[in-house]
């Protein structure tokens, strides 16, 4: 992670599992998973998943990922996954997939039922791959009312890009009372503060590997000044003519830095950044309203996640479309987590 002062440290935020003779977490578990994602608004569940049921993901995804005319999601940078960046994408509901997904639900099931009604559809089940070269998300929320879970089926080191949190930020009724009733100016404060890190850090970035002949023809025209529509690029002139809806030159305005400048010691001390890394078998649950982001793989070795999407509310098609992109064969059969719950 580009900023400084950012914590690996994620022991606060771990909560291990206890399962009954079914194979699903005991009561006393979830409680305790559900009071982690309450109060920080992620939680990090490690060896979750067996050895076997973590390999057999893993070939899960690899499987599709392989597949030359598996389809491309629309939720992730564009550009990443055209220059083979990320490998964001959507899984087909087949019975190898929905068993997988099946598994990880049945195995939580307390937890998510406090959030998700058996009512509440799949809006995605997909692959996060992260290839190296790919640009480090800015600190961004999701759409609103979805409840997320990342499964890692390999190790994921520090290097590869596991996921970052800021704790704290997610939205609840009477959530703008916290930090003497200033929670709701301060985030925004953060989040633009440390994106301004990653802008730096992604350019800079960019011009060694461009300089070293790493990238492919038009790569570094196409991430820095290209007019397309993409928030998780270093896109100078969408930053600059701000269409950048996660970050853009509005973040400098006068009012904006003098906020930032006055209550730069009270952010420092209201906020952490916790980077993870999580072992193979451990899933990530967190709600989609905090901030976060996926950062850059330094390394030449895949970064992979199981990743699925459950609705907490009603969802506008409009949000379902702007956050998530299903594959087609899920768009055509829809499931619902209790679907998912009631699978042999």
């Amino acid at each position: 992670m580009v900023a400084p002062g950012v914590s690996h440290d994620t022991t606060d935020y771990e909560v291990a599992p206890r399962l009954g003779p079914d194979g699903r977490l005991t009561a006393a578990s979830a409680q305790s998973i559900v009071q982690c994602l309450d109060e920080h608004g992620f939680v990090v569940i490690p060896r979750l998943l067996s050895q076997a049921e973590t390999s057999s993901g893993l070939e899960l995804v690899k499987r599709a990922i392989a597949d030359p005319n598996r389809e491309a999601g629309t939720f992730a940078s564009q550009t990443d996954i055209r220059f083979k960046r990320r490998d964001f994408t959507p899984l087909p509901s087949n019975d190898r997939v929905l068993s997988f997904a099946a598994l990880l639900c049945k195995r939580l099931d307390k937890a998510l039922l406090e959030y998700c009604g058996r009512t509440r559809p799949v809006l995605e089940i997909s692959t996060l791959t992260s290839h190296a070269g790919a640009s480090h998300q800015y600190i961004h929320r999701d759409p609103p009312g979805v409840l997320c879970m990342f499964a890692a089926v390999d190790d994921v080191s520090s290097e590869q890009g596991g996921t970052v949190f800021i704790p704290g930020t997610h939205f609840f009724n009477g959530g703008e009372a916290r930090h003497g009733g200033k929670a709701n100016v301060l985030m925004p404060l953060i989040q633009d503060r440390t994106n301004a890190r990653i802008l730096r850090y992604n350019l800079a970035k960019l011009r060694r590997m461009h300089r070293a002949g790493e990238l492919a023809a038009g790569e570094y025209k196409e991430r820095v000044f290209s007019r397309r529509r993409d928030n998780h690029q270093p896109n100078l002139l969408r930053f600059l003519s701000a269409r950048n809806a996660v970050f853009d030159i509005s973040a400098y305005r006068p009012r904006s830095l003098l906020a930032r400048w006055r209550n730069r010691e009270v952010v420092d001390k209201a906020f952490r950044l916790v980077q993870t890394a999580p072992k193979a078998g451990t899933v990530i649950l967190y709600r989609s309203d905090m901030l976060h982001a996926g950062p850059d793989n330094r390394t030449d070795r895949p970064r992979y996640f199981f990743s699925m999407s459950i609705a907490r509310d009603v969802m506008g098609e409009k949000l379902r479309n702007d956050g998530y992109s299903p594959h087609s064969t899920l768009r055509a059969d829809p499931k619902t987590l209790g679907d998912l719950l009631d699978m042999p």
